[in-house]
């Protein structure tokens, strides 16, 4: 039952952090068997879904310090993202891919804690009270996280727009 409650959410919050399919699966079992070693540790007065979110987002944190991940270029989407229309019209696809291809680099590029904050934000959609809760700090510390990852985002999004007008005009 808690796998099925909950393993798209856990699954989308792996998926979003690392950016890669196959590497999301395997964090997202991984952090189920976290999930069933720690539920000893469970606070009752707690929100077990603030509890699950919490503990995935120190997981996949700590499996990226320790890894010192540094993914390749992200250049495959899954391809059940794409509607029919996009699948049918290459040149939108490309479009898309490109624009995902500089944000995904860009989430890369933000340290831990503003980018599962900006995910937390801008790609699942948490209040900021519901942010500050998961990852257990103060209002303040998660807008200011928030804020600073946008306009890291808008920098190097920007910056890639310049590059490939630089390339066009040259």
């Amino acid at each position: 039952m808690l796998i099925d409650t909950y393993s798209k959410k856990i699954f989308n919050l792996a998926y979003q952090f690392t950016g890669t399919y196959e590497t999301a699966e395997d964090l997202t079992q991984e952090i189920f068997i976290k999930v069933h070693n720690s539920l000893h540790k469970f606070d009752l007065d707690r929100n077990f879904n603030s509890w699950i979110t919490t503990l995935s987002r120190n997981f996949l944190i700590d499996h990226y310090r320790k890894t010192k991940l540094e993914k390749k270029k992200r250049t495959e989407f899954d391809e059940r993202t794409l509607d029919s229309e996009e699948r049918t019209d290459p040149e939108k696809n490309l479009l898309k891919k490109q624009s995902q291809k500089i944000i995904w680099n860009g989430l890369k590029s933000l340290s831990p804690d503003v980018r599962i904050a900006v995910i937390l934000r801008d790609i699942q959609g948490k209040k900021y009270d519901e942010i500050a809760e998961i990852m257990s700090s103060p209002l303040g510390t998660i807008k200011s996280r928030v804020n600073r990852g946008r306009i890291q985002l808008a920098e190097i999004i920007k910056e890639k727009k310049e590059k490939k007008n630089e390339l066009q005009t040259n």
